[in-house]
């Protein structure tokens, strides 16, 4: 284990210091500076490499945390990061977006704050990329065995890779102009800047990865011709169609859907020039979610200058301790402050959006909202609480309802599921031979952890069905769930 009495000795958590509010807000860069080594092994020595170390069950990769934990502790950085790649294909992903419900299964978080997983993960890939210690892994062996990935987001570039290295010919179709999915255009910049995403592209691309960017699988072509060109596909589209808010007012000119937003701002940080882009500079924005997604909007908000930036979600506000019915080591709702709320706005709990309202011009000026209060188990807006909140622009993140059909259920006789999602069997493969499905497509609005690890069981189901049998990591079943993880 690391050190024995570390956890003894070092009881509080130490993460690395956020840059200023008035400085970060300037820029793009990300929010976080640079972790400090030496706290970094005290907080690794913290780790009792328990008997039964729950963290693994938390973690839906099964990450090794209390081994590169002690090596992290010992120096042995090299070692560390091989222990780390052993089970996720991308930590300098996940040691950024990931929400670490590993933490919340530590064993220490029992009595004492949890052993800061996800900070030491990042510190060690870092490292790692810095020392040059991450070097393409060609396959020994070609099969002659083709597969198609159809998206490239993290559950698809973790499928490409694995099935890459076992010795097939992957190929990656990416609608959008450049390769990342939403690591590329849906995530701001101040959470990853993307020359990680540019750094781990050139490795694949190294092993012999090829990369299709600007291709529509459905439009420029079909499914059936993909079925004709490739022994295996791999549906990795994500869960892109937006929840809607279909009250009085929708349609007024100001109210777009996050991830408009955000795809446009994140082309703009890129450097492309973007026509009549959608912008908060000098106005009042609401952001209608308080999920990830609303924070993105908020911290983006901030960056470009907006007057000022609400808040609104439709559930109570979470306490502060762990709740009775999440008790460890489930992974808890408790209120948190994102480093975009840090940086300003306001954060309204149980309310309602009732109507857009328009001036003139047709533009929206203001919402209408109640408070929102529970009858017979639904959320409904409490009479007599109606009041106006200023909007010139209204961004709705309310989550994802599932995958863009795009011709799958037509041209690959594919089904969907009531809630919206590709139909699969536990092996990941869905009605129609040879075509399987990972992440978000299949799973419903999930983690990016759970993306990646879909993507790596996924490609183990495909390297078995191409090959008979497969030597790529055992896969997590789909219909798996680890402890305390929504499904969707």
């Amino acid at each position: 284990m690391a050190d024995p009495q570390g956890f003894l000795k070092t009881t509080q958590r130490e993460l690395p210091s956020r840059r200023p509010v008035p400085v970060r807000i300037m820029d793009w860069r990300e929010v976080y500076e640079p972790g400090d080594t030496a706290v970094v092994r005290r907080q690794a020595g913290r780790c009792m490499d328990c008997g039964v170390p729950f963290c693994h069950q938390g973690c839906p990769l099964g990450n090794l945390i209390p081994e590169w934990n002690d090596l992290t502790w010992r120096g042995e950085g090299r070692a560390a990061i091989d222990r780390l790649h052993a089970t996720n294909n991308f930590p300098e992903f996940t040691g950024r977006l990931c929400p670490a419900p590993c933490e919340s299964a530590c064993v220490l978080g029992i009595n004492q704050p949890a052993v800061t997983i996800k900070s030491i993960e990042q510190t060690i890939i870092d490292e790692a990329f810095g020392n040059g210690w991450v070097q393409p892994q060609p396959p020994g062996r070609i099969t002659g065995k083709t597969v198609a990935v159809v998206g490239s987001g993290p559950a698809g570039l973790a499928a490409a890779q694995q099935l890459t290295r076992a010795g097939h010919t992957v190929a990656v179709f990416e609608r959008d102009d450049r390769i990342g999915g939403l690591l590329r255009y849906g995530i701001p910049d101040f959470k990853m800047e993307k020359h990680h995403l540019e750094t781990r592209l050139r490795q694949m691309q190294d092993e012999g990865t090829r990369f299709r960017a600007g291709v529509e699988i459905g439009r420029d072509i079909t499914w059936s011709d993909l079925q004709d060109r490739y022994d295996a596909i791999v549906v990795a589209t994500g869960s892109t169609v937006p929840r809607d808010l279909p009250i009085p007012g929708r349609d007024l000119a100001g109210v777009h859907f996050a991830m408009d937003y955000l795809v446009q701002s994140n082309k703009v940080v890129a450097g492309d020039t973007v026509a009549n882009q959608i912008s908060a500079e000098g106005k009042h924005v609401v952001v209608i979610g308080g999920g990830d997604t609303g924070a993105d909007c908020i911290g983006t908000a901030h960056r470009q200058g907006a007057l000022s930036v609400t808040n609104l979600a439709i559930g109570r506000q979470p306490g502060t301790e762990r709740p009775e019915h999440q008790p460890w080591p489930m992974d808890p709702t408790v209120f948190e402050i994102s480093s975009a709320h840090e940086e300003g706005g306001e954060r309204v709990f149980l309310a309602s959006t009732v109507e857009f309202l328009s001036n003139e011009a047709g533009e929206v000026r203001a919402l209408r909202v109640a408070e929102t209060e529970f009858v017979d188990g639904r959320r409904v807006p409490k009479n007599g609480t109606e009041r106006e909140i200023p909007a010139d622009l209204v961004l709705i993140a309310m989550g994802f309802t599932g995958p863009e059909r795009s011709g799958i259920d037509a041209q690959l006789n594919a089904v969907f599921t009531e809630r919206g999602a590709l139909a699969r069997e536990d092996d990941y493969s869905t009605t129609t031979p040879g075509v399987f499905v990972a992440g978000d497509a299949g799973r419903g609005q999930s983690l990016i952890v759970w993306a990646i690890a879909e993507g790596r069981a996924a490609a183990a189901a495909v390297d078995a069905y191409l090959m008979g049998t497969s030597t790529l990591a055992a896969p997590v079943r789909a219909s798996e769930v680890a402890i305390g993880l929504p499904t969707a």
